[in-house]
């Protein structure tokens, strides 16, 4: 219990430090005036208060993520903890913050718009297509995860496809209606809610004292499987929503088209990061102790969504394990929908089509949504589809998160001169090493079964070097040619 109460202060004090250091970094200006003054359309471009900002941010980032992600990150002992903090505050809300900043600063862009800009028009075409597909995946993950829930717990002798067809019904609904109409008006109470689960935890805490272990007690591998799940880099695939995920800076630009005030942008998107930390870390507590053999429990081959089932059940009375699986399904569904709206706002950027009549909006979303049901189908019919589906978007995901960064850096490089963009370049590199170890060592999603582990290491150690001296080269030219020309 230690280790947690200081990883939780540490998580506050990165915020009020960091946070407010980054903000100074960036130069956020309270006089500048932004794109829902500048562009108000009604539809995406539209004012709301900081507070619901804030929450809608939360809850578009969160979904699942910080919940059945820690959970099963957990599984790897008391180095997600650390993962938790760290990336948070180092990685995660850098990423969010500087993001969501400079789609502020350019009006309310797409990210396929802002990798565009300091990774190239190579980098931009293919971000596009790559983005509106994890949209999509998430969309699918967001859509299967609470439909079976509500199946299973609820109406077990309804067919899950039942649920399917009423939650994206609502997915599309979500996704064309502006949104203040929706979104701006309930999902802060499911934010509300989602904070609320996490309270919950807290207080069982302090109610059952479970001896949630200790960082002394070792960083070693606890997982069931550690032979084939080496802590780097699964554990860090597993655990992304709860310290940094590629998904936060596609949900970015829909708040950055809402905000007034560039001074905002701390408390949404490097706060909504750490808030989303916090919740990670709790629920990671909760399950290293369910996980561990002190528990008494058996958590043989459990998901993190049965995880979530045993944790409620055990510690909370029945009404509360109810509304907190509820919790978990509207978490899902508040991702999910926000994401395939994402993939609406990215394709109409790129195609140059108008938002604000509702015809436009439905010749966009309709093919988005036509190849979510393929996916879908997929993914409850093949008895390994969602299985398969989750992996890749788990690595689509912090492969974006990877491409962001490296963007961020050459913004920072470009604007702040210096050593400014060693802040994100770091964070960077480590993350190439993370995507491309995974694709080196994994043994079911990756050449792990064929490759030598150590192999696999060293060649995403020359992957990661190699891309250094490119980002390097390629700095050094743009400085070299701005010299000449100016």
């Amino acid at each position: 219990m230690i280790t947690f109460c200081i990883a939780l202060v540490m998580l506050v004090l990165g915020y009020l430090i960091y946070g407010a250091f980054m903000e100074k970094v960036f130069g956020a200006d309270s006089t500048r005036q932004t794109p829902a003054v500048t562009m108000a359309d009604g539809v995406d471009y539209v004012p709301m208060k900081p507070w619901r900002i804030f929450l809608i941010q939360f809850l578009n980032i969160a979904g699942v993520g910080p919940i059945c992600g820690a959970i099963m990150g957990a599984q790897f002992g008391t180095s997600s903890f650390l993962w938790i903090v760290f990336g948070s505050i180092f990685a995660g809300a850098v990423h969010d913050y500087l993001a969501g900043m400079i789609s502020l600063r350019n009006k309310g862009c797409s990210l396929p718009e802002i990798h565009g800009e300091y990774l190239g028009n190579g980098i931009k075409q293919f971000m596009r297509g790559f983005m509106v597909l994890l949209m999509i995946l998430v969309g699918v993950v967001f859509v299967n995860t609470p439909a079976t829930l509500l199946t299973v717990h609820f109406t077990p002798n309804m067919s899950v496809f039942v649920w399917v067809g009423i939650v994206i019904a609502y997915y599309l609904i979500a996704t064309l209606l502006p949104i203040d109409k929706l979104i701006g008006r309930i999902y802060p109470i499911f934010g509300f809610l989602l904070l609320g689960m996490a309270v919950a935890i807290v207080v069982a805490f302090l109610v059952y004292r479970p001896e949630i272990p200790e960082l002394w007690s070792g960083l070693q591998n606890r997982h069931p499987a550690a032979e084939h799940n080496p802590i780097f880099p699964m554990m860090f695939i597993s655990i992304a929503c709860g310290a940094i995920s590629g998904f936060h800076a596609t949900q970015s630009p829909l708040m950055a088209r809402c905000m007034l005030n560039e001074k905002q942008g701390r408390p949404i998107f490097y706060g909504a990061m750490i808030t989303e930390g916090v919740v990670a870390l709790i629920w990671a507590a909760a399950a290293a102790y369910f996980f561990s053999p002190e528990s008494g429990i058996d958590t043989a081959g459990k998901s993190g969504a049965a995880m979530v089932g045993l944790i409620a059940d055990t510690w909370f009375p029945k009404a509360i394990a109810i509304i907190t699986i509820l919790g978990v399904i509207s978490a899902a569904i508040t991702s999910g929908d926000t994401a395939l709206r994402s993939a609406r706002l990215i394709v109409a950027d790129f195609m140059h089509v108008d938002q604000k009549p509702i015809r436009n909006r439905l010749m966009v979303a309709i093919p988005i949504f036509v190849v979510t049901m393929a996916f879908l189908i997929f993914s409850l019919t093949d008895a390994n589809g969602f299985d398969v589906i989750w992996r890749y978007f788990a690595w689509a995901n912090q492969l974006l998160a990877t491409f962001t960064l490296w963007a961020i850096t050459v913004y920072l490089r470009r604007t702040k001169g210096g050593y400014w963009h060693l802040l994100t370049l770091l964070p960077a590199l480590f993350m190439t090493m993370v995507t491309s170890s995974f694709l080196l060592v994994a043994e079911k999603e990756g050449l792990g079964r064929w490759l030598p582990r150590g192999a696999g290491y060293a060649l995403a150690a020359v992957i990661t070097l190699c891309i250094l001296i490119v980002f390097m080269a390629k700095n050094r030219q743009k400085e070299k040619n701005t010299v000449t020309n100016g």
